[in-house]
């Protein structure tokens, strides 16, 4: 699980209209940083760019960072096949 936050005064311009339904959206991109921050943040989101942005080396427009928070607790194979009857059927 990856939580995000994100400023969304830095989201309205890049915000487009579908002309089909009105609404608002905006595509953002979630990568990982090379090294964790200070604050523990271990991804970053940022608007997504053109083609052409991409290719002009455009800088990235930061709009918010996140945390990946892992489960410390995995089923083991008793737990995950509980319930369910081993009948010789491989589906």
């Amino acid at each position: 699980m990856i939580v995000i936050s994100i400023c969304a005064e830095d989201l309205k311009p890049h915000m487009k209209k579908n002309e089909k339904n009105g609404k608002h959206y905006i595509n953002l991109v979630v990568d990982t940083k090379k090294e964790t921050d200070q604050f523990g943040n271990t991804h970053t989101v940022y608007a997504s760019q053109t083609k052409e942005q991409r290719e002009a080396k455009t800088p990235k427009q930061y709009v918010g960072n996140g945390k990946e928070f892992k489960s410390q607790h995995k089923p083991t194979q008793n737990q995950s096949n509980v319930g369910i009857e081993n009948d010789g059927i491989p589906f």
